[in-house]
């Protein structure tokens, strides 16, 4: 299903979101708008809340489109990356899509709980990083571009107790990063990772914990969660060539000091 499209010139080309309809998705597509790339956004299920975010982006001068994905299926991401296409071309890829799930210990987790996990987290953003490269880069006839991942500080702290899975899955995502990073840095290609902390969004009520957020962040040495708004920024700052030119292969904390 895709929604949305106006007729305003592109300055930038095209940026690709995925999990775009909420969250820090949902800031990082607005900020790319204001910042002069047209948006092409992912999301799961709330037609609605896709919708809000599409309105937001056109305010802000963009174009822009919301496909109804699942990244960890590879002909959704096709779909996906055709409709931005016909945006123009794909300049920016942020792999935000992710899923976490109910507290659990190791020895707890299903088969299955594994196998969405990983999917959704790591098989995800390796097809649309693909995506994302075969039409950025010079070897492929592109002009270049950045490819963004969110991380999460969890990849280094190992959330135990909590989400171990989680944690693994955006361990993977920071590997990935670098070893992408170095393979496209001559194709024109810069990539890099933001590793948010406690931030306070939707995604812990999805894991059965509406108040973490609260309840967690006051033990940041800042004393404080995060926003989407401060992810969302260190996002556009990997995005702008004019700020973030030298930068690739490079994991950026943002997680209050924790």
């Amino acid at each position: 299903m895709t929604v949305g499209a106006e007729s305003l010139p592109a300055q930038r080309g095209v940026a690709v979101v995925t999990g775009g309809s909420r969250g820090i998705g949902a800031t990082t597509a607005v900020e790319l708008a204001r910042n002069g790339w047209d948006v092409c956004l992912s999301y799961r299920t709330d037609d609605e809340a896709a919708a809000g975010v599409l309105a937001r982006c056109e305010a802000a001068g963009a174009r822009a489109v919301a496909v109804r994905a699942d990244v960890s299926s590879s002909a959704d991401v096709t779909a996906l990356f055709a409709a931005a296409d016909r945006l123009g071309p794909v300049s920016v890829l942020v792999n935000n899509a992710g899923i976490v799930d109910r507290r659990a210990r190791v020895d707890e987790m299903s088969p299955e709980r594994l196998e969405r996990m990983l999917a959704v987290n790591v098989v995800g953003a390796f097809l649309c990083a693909g995506a994302a490269v075969r039409r950025m880069s010079t070897r492929y006839g592109g002009t270049g571009g950045a490819i963004v991942n969110v991380s999460s500080a969890a990849s280094r702290l190992g959330s135990p107790g909590e989400y171990v899975d989680y944690a693994a899955s955006k361990g993977a995502i920071d590997t990935m990063t670098i070893g992408l990073a170095k393979e496209v840095a001559a194709e024109g290609i810069r990539v890099n990772a933001v590793r948010p902390g406690i931030i306070d969004t939707e995604i812990h009520a999805s894991g059965g914990q509406p108040d973490r957020a609260a309840q967690v962040g006051p033990s940041a040495p800042l004393g404080r969660a995060g926003t989407p708004a401060e992810v969302a920024a260190a996002i556009l700052w990997f995005c702008l060539p004019e700020s973030s030119s030298y930068a690739t292969a490079a994991l950026l904390d943002l997680s209050g000091g924790r």
